[in-house]
């Protein structure tokens, strides 16, 4: 059996703006319950048992102990405060690793991850020091410019997904950076530490909760999950 340790940082701390609703969409209900507790109990049922961290804002951290008391929610997870950026908030989930292990970082909101990308970004990081799923582009793309658009090749244009799994080590180093606004992911933030990251293949159907049509097309997802 690896001695190595794993983490699972399930960032929660989308306002949900975009979704019409007065609760932030990783406590909307989906198939019966939050979102959020679909996403905790797919990294719980992986092989490896993560340790599990929430990333949630301290607004809400009452409502989460509510609603897990509702659910009768017990899988077992360390909730933490959520910062003003979502770096922020993963460096305040990273203070709680305790190293050296492989940690992944996902979106609270994309509770249709499959059991096996989990796995195998979890086994490719620690190959490769990192593992990013990501998905090739179905459509064409376009690139905006000054006097127009340009076309892309759709064949080297990959959509970037959770979970992102990197060792601690690289981790930290790459969190001791000051905060810049093109930090849009974590493998940005490493990116621009000096890492190469390395891209493995994603699922189609883990897509990020955005708009109130998502739900729907999530909880089909579920339904028809192995």
């Amino acid at each position: 059996m690896s001695a190595m340790k794993y983490y699972a940082i399930i960032v929660a701390g989308g306002s949900g703006s975009r979704m019409e609703s007065g609760i932030p969409k990783q406590f909307l209900q989906l198939n019966g319950r939050p979102v959020l507790m679909h996403t905790i109990d797919v990294f719980y049922s992986s092989s490896l048992v993560p340790e599990i961290i929430v990333v949630l804002s301290t607004d809400f951290h009452s409502y989460w102990e509510k609603l897990c008391l509702e659910h009768d929610f017990i899988i077992p997870h360390q909730v933490v405060n959520g910062g003003e950026h979502r770096y922020h908030s993963v460096k305040n989930g990273l203070a709680q690793v305790k190293g050296p292990a492989m940690v992944a970082i996902h979106d609270a909101v994309r509770p249709c991850v499959n059991l096996d990308v989990i796995d195998s970004a979890f086994r490719q990081a620690e190959l490769l020091g990192n593992a990013v799923t990501a998905v090739k582009s179905r459509d064409s793309v376009r690139q905006k410019t000054e006097t127009g658009s340009l076309s892309l090749n759709r064949e080297d244009i990959y959509l970037v997904q959770t979970p992102q799994v990197f060792s601690s080590e690289i981790l930290n180093k790459a969190y001791e950076q000051e905060y810049r606004i093109d930090f849009t992911d974590d493998s940005s933030v490493v990116e621009m530490s000096g890492v190469t990251i390395r891209l493995i293949d994603g699922d189609p159907r883990n897509l990020k909760i955005t708009y109130p049509e998502d739900i729907l097309v999530a909880s089909t997802f579920l339904s028809h999950k192995k």
